[in-house]
């Protein structure tokens, strides 16, 4: 039995997807119920009025060899959101099962979680141990209701990777007995490799992948959920058709071709360097407490006071993100690393006596 067949509600399973129009370029459509003529202004390539590829093909391909996976390990959608949103509906039971989060991180799988109508449970990060996975409490808190664990490396806000011999063995423990998902939208920032590579060896591992952060296609909303077949398979039963608009899928591609993927790594090198100077910087600094390692493209601040610190930035034409009024985050602020002069206005701005 796969992990798909294991885990996922019943009724899921047993769905039968949306039947789209069919899809054939070579032939002009009479069949889709679309506009024949374009706007005015309308000078994308396709044409906005027709609706795009149901499931983008080529730029799944595409964005499988930046991975390293198969056609049939990845899934397109817009951002991670999209990735996240789908397990939840794909494999928890509203008033049933539940997801388990490791606080502080990212906001979206609780908010999915609860949507749903299902429980989450919190097993907090080490914030005395540099945000480190809780690793023997994770397993203790996952009971037969438990089918989704996320664990977001790098973290978010804290910046830190987790221990990948912590995550593979948590993926051992749980093997057929829920889902581990695995958030790297900030992996291209870090050292530790992808967990994508350890696929064929962890059925019950998904992996989520954003071109938002490293790729700077933000606004493009393109991200992939990475797992096994079967996994992939169910979310293409429940992911709505022509998910990804035309202009996004151009975008991507041409993205990832190859002048722009050099242009992107030189970038992600330069962020990494003003991420360490700024770390130097503001860990120096009076508002400051501590300033956690990080390897995404930002810093988390553990701030003596977060309203002087906002408020300093804003005065210089800044905004940072205020966690300070979080329950496991008191004091603290994210700061995404950005130019090398904007970096040194915010470093003059705090560094005011």
């Amino acid at each position: 039995m796969n992990i798909a067949t294991r885990l996922a509600r019943p009724e899921i399973l047993a769905l039968e997807s949306y039947s789209h129009a069919s899809w054939d370029p070579t032939l002009e459509r009479l069949h889709a119920n679309e506009n024949p003529w374009r706007y005015t202004g309308d000078n994308t390539p396709a044409g906005l009025n027709r609706y795009p590829e149901p499931h983008p093909l080529a730029l799944e391909a595409r964005l499988a060899t930046l991975y390293g996976v198969t056609a049939q390990q990845l899934l397109a959608g817009r951002g991670s959101d999209e990735g996240i949103d789908l397990l939840t509906r794909a494999f928890l039971m509203p008033g049933h099962d539940a997801a388990l989060i490791c606080p502080p991180t990212f906001g979206m799988y609780a908010v999915a979680t609860r949507i749903q109508g299902a429980r989450v449970i919190e097993v907090p990060l080490q914030a005395a141990n540099g945000y480190a996975l809780d690793e023997d409490a994770v397993l203790a808190a996952v009971g037969p209701r438990v089918k989704l664990l996320f664990l977001c490396s790098p973290g978010n806000p804290t910046g830190s990777a987790l221990d990948p011999d912590a995550i593979e063995r948590i993926l051992r423990a749980l093997a057929g007995r829920a889902l581990v998902v695995v958030d790297e939208a900030y992996a291209e920032f870090a050292a530790t490799g992808s967990f994508a590579t350890r696929l064929d060896a962890h059925q019950n591992l998904v992996v989520l992948r954003t071109l938002s952060k490293a790729y700077a296609l933000a606004g493009a909303r393109c991200g992939a959920v990475l797992a096994d077949p079967s996994v992939i398979g169910l979310l293409r039963r429940i992911i709505p058709p022509y998910s990804m608009p035309t202009p996004s899928i151009d975008a991507v591609l041409a993205a990832l071709a190859v002048a722009p993927l050099a242009q992107a790594q030189l970038r992600i090198e330069l962020l990494k360097l003003e991420r360490e100077r700024l770390h130097a910087a503001l860990a120096e600094l009076a508002l400051v407490r501590r300033v956690q390692a990080s390897d995404a493209n930002f810093l988390y601040l553990e701030c003596s006071d977060a309203a002087e610190v906002m408020s300093r930035a804003r005065d210089a034409g800044l905004l940072l993100r205020d966690f300070s009024r979080g329950r496991y985050t008191p004091g603290g602020v994210r700061v995404t690393i950005g130019t090398s002069s904007q970096n040194d206005r915010l470093l003059e701005a705090l560094a005011r006596p």
